[in-house]
């Protein structure tokens, strides 16, 4: 592990650490500046330094290896959203405002239409790689993972590619997309479906598959 990989191991826990200090600060001594900082711990920080990060190392898609001496940018930008997978209701909060969530996402680097609907159980793996056009509804427990790692020998091998939706998609209850996932406009994606790396789908592909 590299010393970048190493200090970056240690981002959530000083989020948490800063967090918590805040948070003594709002119970204490209440007051805007108290909220600011309790609101910049959680939210502002690690969108912060995930834009610095992105510059400098900017996560490129394809096969790598975790393993090896080099640094791997999907670490860093893992390790710094890593604090929305464990405290999920985090963002659980922002889909309760119309339109925050697609907002925030955006200010991350996704690409995010009109009139998308985010249900609170929702997980996303990689914040800035995903593309999804207008009037899309994701069902509940719904996983978009633009990765995904696998043992290789004596090393984990990475594998990064965005997952892009488009206009007027439903997306069923429990279904999971990973990475290179394709699905094309007006698409009903059945619950519970788990749609494999590099798929593409849409309704015209579904009527030949039934067939």
């Amino acid at each position: 592990m590299t010393l970048i990989s190493t200090i970056l191991s240690f981002f959530p826990a000083a989020v948490m650490l800063l967090g918590f200090i805040s948070l003594l600060s709002v119970c204490y001594s209440p007051g805007i500046l108290s909220v600011a900082a309790l609101l910049f711990s959680f939210y502002g920080l690690p969108l912060l330094i995930h834009k610095i990060h992105d510059f400098f190392y900017p996560i490129e898609e394809g096969i790598s290896y975790l393993g090896g001496k080099e640094y791997s940018p999907w670490w860093g930008s893992h390790q710094i959203q890593l604090i929305y997978v464990t405290f999920s209701f985090l963002e659980s909060a922002l889909r309760l405002i119309p339109g925050a969530f697609s907002l925030w996402l955006r200010l991350w680097g996704a690409k995010v239409g009109k009139n998308v609907y985010w249900t609170p159980t929702l997980e996303i793996g990689d914040r800035s790689l995903i593309e999804i056009g207008d009037r899309v509804l994701f069902g509940q427990s719904c996983g978009i993972f633009p990765h995904v790692v696998k043992p290789k020998k004596q090393d984990l091998m990475l594998y990064v590619k965005k997952v892009k939706i488009g206009s007027d998609v439903f997306i069923g209850a429990g279904s999971k997309l990973t990475p290179g996932v394709i699905v094309k406009d007006e698409t009903f994606i059945p619950a519970n479906s788990c749609l494999y790396p590099n798929t593409v789908i849409s309704d015209e592909l579904q009527e030949i598959a039934l067939n």
